[in-house]
């Protein structure tokens, strides 16, 4: 999972038995086992896979694990005849022996230290001077009612902007635009941007963990024009730590301390300003490039019209390889993140082919590359369907359910956009299962799973998610401090294959629903992403 950190986590109502071999059938569903998700997890969290990291050797053998076992439930190749879609990529690595650092007046900041900026396959070797002016939150969203760049001049300098976005915006929206802050900061004429960690961030993950990101690779999908693909395409992104950011702020008129108490206050909206200083930055990385499939998979709709609109079931497949050792180990084999969710998405794929009930619409499975490095398998293939003439209109997305516990309720991100809502609705209420809001909107789930480059592509979706009921939070707490993307993400892990079971059944659920109803799934009339996204679509009212 690409996430900082989460929320999650689950609690009972379903009855399941309570050891590996339990399943979990109704009368209207097929019987959904936790032996087999468990089998399926432990071949892609092996050691053999070294974490599955993007374009690896390990990787590969992960995805054709997934082709064999697609073509042994009967599904076809879903890429003309083929199993891969293959994703071109950039890969870029810090240059090693070259000066990296943030200049600020006669003071370096070094990279990695005291502030961050990711290697760049597609401006490797940058040297920029340019003035800085202080842009507030960055957004350009008459939406949640911000235009931080009104009465601002950016043109050829750097924006400084705050991280998140205004405390009390609608957290989905406001998530959108925090996505989009590169594409803003450009659209206004700026050639860089930087990133402020302030207090509210340090909340989310501590600056010293940040550090690590400077020498981490950075991977971005090639496009046609042989360029890697950088979010607002602006030759500078990086994140100004606590020293570099009360050096650039020295001796302004409204200092640091004041604009952190300003972001404490519902709707409180800094002002920007010119900060009448000047920034030089050097920033060099080696570049290769490599490629690395999605694993995609058909199962052909019943109906003669329908089955040419595609529901898209989609998990994750790749980890983040090999890392910083602990106690010997340096292999994150990522077991929740994210073998668990394609397991999950392989036993949904059980139950529809072998049912016997073939859904109307036809359903694209896909297991995909490259979410860990920002979503992009699913990027590539929102924006590069394999569905040929037909037409995806809808997805369900699952990105590690924290199954250590059997839960009482699920998240759905996306869901209220549309009529998935819906569908989302009935299935948990046929299995006594509750509806829980984001428990954690701070951390920005909403675009930081595959679900959301289709909803960029116009396209309704959701990710579920295991809720924080009962022992939910404490459960998701734990993992999320002591596991996730470390090495101990293993088959070490106290899982709970009968609550894994039921969560592939409401996953099942939810995509026969979307499958066989009498109409797409349609955004709602006045939403936001539908709006933007899909203007022209028919819409639902709500």
């Amino acid at each position: 999972m690409m996430r900082w950190f989460s929320f999650v986590a689950v609690a009972a109502s379903l009855l399941i038995a309570s050891c590996s071999g339990e399943t979990s059938k109704t009368a209207n569903a097929p019987e959904f086992s936790g032996d087999r998700i468990k089998a399926d997890v432990a071949f892609l969290a092996d050691d053999k896979l070294e974490g599955r990291y993007t374009g690896s050797p390990g990787y590969d053998q992960a995805a054709k694990y997934v082709a064999d076992r697609f073509a042994e439930l009967g599904l076809k190749p879903g890429n003309n005849g083929g199993w891969y879609q293959q994703v071109p990529f950039a890969e870029a690595k810090r240059k090693q022996g070259t000066p990296s650092y943030i200049r600020i007046g006669n003071r370096e900041f070094p990279n990695g230290a005291d502030v961050v900026m990711t290697p760049n396959g597609a401006d490797p070797d940058l040297s920029m001077d340019a003035d800085a002016v202080f842009v507030g939150y960055g957004i350009d969203g008459p939406e949640i009612g911000s235009n931080d760049y009104e009465g601002v001049d950016v043109r050829g300098k750097i924006a400084v902007v705050l991280y998140p976005f205004p405390k009390g915006a609608p957290s989905e929206t406001a998530a959108h635009m925090l996505n989009e802050k590169a594409a803003m900061a450009k659209k206004h004429g700026a050639i860089g941007l930087l990133s402020i960690h302030t207090p509210m961030r340090e909340k989310v993950i501590k600056w010293e963990l940040m550090g690590d990101r400077a020498n981490q690779p950075d991977v971005k999908w090639i496009g046609e024009n042989g360029k890697p693909q950088y979010p607002g395409d602006i030759a500078l992104v990086g994140t100004l730590g606590p020293k570099a950011a009360e050096a650039l702020f020295e001796g302004v008129p409204t200092p640091l301390a004041q604009i952190y108490a300003e972001m404490e206050k519902d709707g409180g909206k800094p002002k920007g300003f010119a900060l009448g200083k000047k920034i030089h930055v050097e920033r060099h990385s080696d570049v290769r490039k490599m490629q690395s499939p999605n694993v995609v998979g058909v199962l052909e709709g019943s109906d003669p019209t329908l089955k040419n609109e595609y529901i898209v079931i989609s998990a994750h497949l790749d980890h983040i390889g090999r890392i910083k050792a602990e106690n010997g180990d340096d292999i994150a084999n990522g077991a929740m993140d994210n073998a668990m969710g394609v397991a999950i998405m392989l036993e949904a794929a059980r139950a529809f082919t072998q049912s016997g009930d073939r859904p109307k619409r036809s359903i694209l499975f896909a297991a995909v590359t490259g979410e860990e490095e920002g979503l992009l398998g699913a990027e590539y293939l929102a924006m590069h369907p394999v569905v040929g003439n037909g037409k995806v209109v809808g997805v369900v997305n699952m990105d590690m359910p924290i199954a250590t516990y059997d839960f009482q309720n699920v998240v759905a991100y996306g869901a209220e956009h549309s009529t998935i809502s819906e569908a989302v609705a009935r299935a948990i209420k046929s299995e006594g299962i509750a509806l829980a809001p984001d428990p954690a909107p701070e951390q920005v789930s909403f675009v930081r799973t595959d679900h959301y480059p289709f909803v960029k592509a116009g396209v309704p979706a959701v990710s579920l998610d295991t809720g924080p009921g009962g022992p939910g939070a404490k459960a998701a707490e734990e993992f999320l401090a002591n596991h996730y993307h470390r090495v101990s993400d293993d088959m070490k892990l106290s899982f709970n294959w009968p609550a894994a079971a039921k969560f592939a059944k409401i996953n099942f659920l939810v995509a026969r629903e979307l499958a066989n109803g009498d109409r797409p799934p349609l955004w709602y009339e006045g939403d936001y992403f539908g709006n933007t996204f899909a203007k022209d679509a028919p819409k639902a009212k709500r």
